[in-house]
């Protein structure tokens, strides 16, 4: 709530060090990531906020069709409410909604507990690998295959805290090579094209 209340007065201090410590060509590169950093970090929230929106519906949609078949699923808005709230928090989210709603529907109806879990195996299967790196990918400006890549190394160098970190920081390192890459592209072409008529003239002196 400080932080909140006094990011005008930080913002103000955070730019007077950089003048102070940085040249004006250092400093507007400093600058220039940090917005990137900002940009990524925003929109893998936000993605992340929607994908929880996604599968809580998908689960309560997913738990009144399979209840048709069962005689109907005990709790299954308060299941499915709890399952996207959980999923924010990666791979942990997935036992935290499970234990205690398979718990839940176990005091009710054991057989109906082992359909449930069953089910929601699939449904993270499915949100995993299908549904979570198209709406994060796409909050943060990278295709689903890259989010899966940056999942797996974060996950293997440093855990959940790489899960988390990996995909926002994956994506500037993505925006930063592409901006360079369409840099000396543009300057291969420039050159290329301001090359060409010096050729065309060094022909037409020979012949």
């Amino acid at each position: 709530i400080y932080i909140l209340a006094d990011k005008e007065h930080l913002n103000y201090i955070y730019h007077r060090l950089l003048r102070a410590i940085f040249k004006d060509s250092i400093r507007e590169r400093i600058e220039y990531i940090v917005r990137k950093i900002d940009r990524a970090f925003g929109g893998f929230i936000s993605g992340q906020l929607i994908e929880a929106c996604i599968l809580g519906s998908l689960c309560f949609v997913g738990l009144t069709i399979v209840g048709l078949f069962v005689g109907g699923m005990p709790y299954a808005l308060l299941i499915s409410v709890l399952v996207g709230a959980t999923s924010i928090i990666p791979i942990l989210g997935a036992y935290l909604s499970a234990i205690p709603s398979a718990l839940l529907i176990l005091l009710i109806d054991p057989v109906k507990a082992l359909i449930f879990v069953i089910f929601l195996v699939v449904l993270q299967q499915f949100e995993g690998n299908v549904i979570y790196p198209r709406v994060v990918g796409g909050s943060i400006g990278i295709g689903g295959m890259w989010v899966l890549l940056a999942l797996t190394v974060g996950g293997n160098l440093m855990g959940i805290t790489g899960m988390v970190l990996g995909i926002p920081a994956f994506a500037v390192i993505y925006a930063l090579v592409k901006e360079f890459c369409d840099k000396r592209i543009a300057a291969k072409d420039a050159a290329a094209k301001a090359a060409a008529p010096t050729a065309e003239t060094e022909k037409s002196a020979e012949g």
